[in-house]
């Protein structure tokens, strides 16, 4: 017998989706949010052989990476993305960037269908590498949402162990 998907709810079978989510820059959920780049990390093979081992090589870890992630905004008056990015590079020069704000923690949260944080994961030291501001401009595109787009380099995510499955109500 297989073992349960969820340990809460038994009788649920389908995972979560992926529409339902937020995220959390200084504690305030970003305005409009449309779409987050996944996590994902690799880490390197070290392969190596002795001199008297049989004629194979051996493998094994060597440094992981953690790939940057991309969040969209749809076009609104809420300023996160340009004031983070700002922080980092600022027209005014390097007098301007701010060496001990622009890094940040990030929490992304997985909503079930009813709205309640589900799964939870903190991404650590994050700052903002790229930034749009306007996408291209199109007087013929009358159907089109504005997205601002930011990219976030960052020093690793961990779940949120904390964050327990959700009853249903």
């Amino acid at each position: 017998m297989a073992a349960p998907t969820f340990t809460v709810n038994a009788e649920r079978y389908d995972p979560y989706r992926t529409f339902k989510f937020q995220v959390l820059i200084d504690g305030q959920v970003v305005a409009a949010l449309t779409k987050m780049g996944s996590l994902k990390k690799s880490t390197e093979e070290v392969r190596w052989r002795a001199s008297n081992d049989p004629s194979h090589e051996r493998v094994m870890p060597g440094g992981t990476k953690y790939e940057a992630v991309t969040l969209e905004q749809g076009l609104t008056h809420d300023p996160v993305f340009e004031n983070w990015a700002n922080l980092v590079n600022n027209i005014e020069g390097d007098g301007a960037i701010s060496l001990k704000n622009f890094r940040k923690d990030v929490v992304i949260n997985v909503l079930n269908l009813q709205g309640v944080v589900a799964i939870s994961y903190k991404l650590y030291r994050a700052w903002v590498s790229e930034y749009q501001a306007l996408p291209d401009l199109d007087a013929n595109s009358m159907n089109t949402v504005g997205i601002q787009t930011i990219t976030l380099q960052h020093e690793g995510w961990e779940r949120d162990t904390s964050v327990a499955e959700p009853t249903e109500s």
